[in-house]
């Protein structure tokens, strides 16, 4: 979830649409226990229908553990089938922060992402 809600922010933010707590807030029941991906799928619309194609997305999730170099390829074809894009335009990496922090400490994971976007206008 974090690296998906960290792809959604990205791509509002550079289509100038907000967050994703103000276009889905939790406050509104409808989105409790909804699939992120389904989130991003929506977010990737919400782009589109405001005149802008995505033209990549790149992600970098930090966690010491579990190893997810494992899983990048899998998350790289799920994020692209969301966003309808090929899985080339998908940047997505995994790394530790070599046991500094809260991160390190094993209390948490953290993500970043960065989202290019052309208009369409």
């Amino acid at each position: 979830d974090v690296l998906v809600h960290a792809m959604m922010d990205a791509l509002l933010g550079a289509a100038g649409l907000g967050d994703k707590g103000s276009q889905f807030p939790s406050t509104n029941p409808r989105y409790k226990d909804i699939s992120s991906l389904l989130l991003l799928s929506t977010v990737a619309e919400l782009v589109r229908a405001d005149g802008w194609r995505i033209s990549n997305v790149d992600a970098t999730i930090l966690a010491q553990k579990p190893r997810l170099g494992t899983f990048v390829q899998t998350m790289r074809e799920q994020a692209s089938t969301a966003l309808s894009i090929p899985p080339a335009r998908v940047g997505i990496k995994a790394t530790t922060t070599d046991y500094l922090g809260f991160i390190g400490r094993e209390e948490g994971i953290a993500a970043c992402a960065v989202a290019s976007l052309v208009t369409e206008l």
